[in-house]
């Protein structure tokens, strides 16, 4: 296979605010690592917006686990949206939007083609477990069972 994504440990990916969905999975892995209750996680560190709880960002933009110098304070319990970057639906399908992304993050390789990133892409979300069911509870992002049903027919 050619180039893969390489995580550069950078942070990039836990800036901004809005992104990081917690699903219901997420929400028991997170509150058992940190020993809280899912309404007491949600209180300090989560936000409801369009129906789906999301991760708040801190003042300073970054994600609240976000910790400069050190990474993600909650990296082994970290959402599904986190454990799938750079592989988001938007990056599979559009090959501006992973040309933004290969600005955007070190760790995708400027020379890999859009078919080999979604190839990559579609695979490492498969073998983790990480394609979503539902929109109604996960991220958007994380949708992608026509492709994959695209992709086992294009084989």
């Amino acid at each position: 296979m050619s180039e893969q994504f390489s995580c550069q440990c950078c942070g990039h990916c836990c800036e901004g605010a809005g992104g990081i969905v917690v699903g219901q999975e997420d929400l028991a892995r997170l509150c058992g690592h940190l020993a809280l209750s899912p309404e007491a996680l949600e209180a300090q560190y989560g936000e409801r917006r369009g129906g789906k709880l999301h991760i708040r960002a801190g003042e300073d933009g970054q994600c609240i686990f976000f910790v400069a110098g050190k990474g993600c304070a909650v990296h082994t319990a970290k959402p599904n949206i986190c454990r799938a970057w750079p592989y988001f639906r938007g990056n599979l399908v559009d090959g501006a939007s992973l040309a933004l992304a290969k600005e955007f993050c070190p760790g995708i390789p400027r020379t890999l083609t859009l078919e080999s990133f979604r190839e990559q892409g579609l695979e490492y979300l498969q073998r983790r477990g990480l394609v979503a069911d539902s929109t109604a509870t996960e991220a958007r992002a994380l949708c992608v069972q026509d492709l994959l049903a695209e992709h086992k027919n294009n084989r």
